[in-house]
């Protein structure tokens, strides 16, 4: 058996507490659910204001602004000061003007971003090569391999011509928009699929935790007590 310090043991058993205090929703709305539920948001608010501090404002504000005397960074402090205006309902409207500069920076950074990979990249990957050289030409793979390669053009394609709304669909393009109909399900099959399964993960390393470490450290409590 692993050994479990007193303090281990402890956070594991206030650790397993917690972990059934928030399955006990699947029963109904409870009080405990609510106690873990509002200690988990404010642990996790406390978490991240201390990381902000530590990584962000700290680092980047306080010490080239007090120990370097780089003033002009008061512009942007006080930029990030009016965006907590929106909390004041008087004043609320002081939060658009470092909004708008979040949104303008944000989607100039961004746009070229998300365009290089998720578009031109993608493309590029798509149409470059739709087989692959072939080392052994008699072996599976190979052939398995450049069968792929023309399963997602297809895919990409006929997905392409289903929205794709300037012409009727009928004939020929009717065809692959139905084609394109069923990549899309697929798509979203395997998405849900993977994201139950991570789920399901989740679920199964808590139930071995509460059968396996939670009794371990009751005994190190237990054994100390004796």
């Amino acid at each position: 058996m692993e050994i479990i310090t007193t303090a281990q043991a402890i956070g594991m058993i206030i650790a397993g507490a917690l972990t059934l205090m928030m399955y006990s929703f699947l029963y109904r709305d409870n009080v405990f659910y609510k106690f873990g539920e509002h200690l988990y948001v404010g642990v996790s608010v406390g978490y991240l204001v201390n990381i902000e501090w530590w990584n962000v404002l700290y680092p980047q504000f306080v010490v080239p602004f007090y120990y370097q005397q780089n003033y002009i960074l008061i512009f942007p402090a006080l930029l990030g000061v009016m965006m907590l205006m929106r909390f004041i309902r008087q004043i609320a409207w002081m939060s658009r003007t470092p909004m708008a500069f979040v949104i303008g920076i944000g989607s100039g950074l961004a746009i070229p971003a998300v365009l290089n990979a998720n578009i031109l990249e993608q493309l590029y990957s798509t149409v470059i090569q739709l087989w692959i050289t072939p080392v052994e030409p008699s072996t599976f793979l190979w052939w398995w391999g450049t069968l792929g390669l023309w399963i997602v053009f297809l895919g990409v394609l006929s997905v392409l011509f289903y929205f794709y709304f300037s012409i009727e669909h009928k004939g020929i393009v009717g065809k692959l928009g139905t084609v394109g109909i069923w990549f899309i399900m697929i798509s979203f099959g395997a998405s849900f699929g993977y994201t139950v399964m991570a789920r399901v993960s989740l679920l199964i390393g808590r139930v071995q935790f509460l059968i396996y470490k939670v009794p371990d450290a009751f005994k190190t409590l237990v054994g100390l007590g004796t």
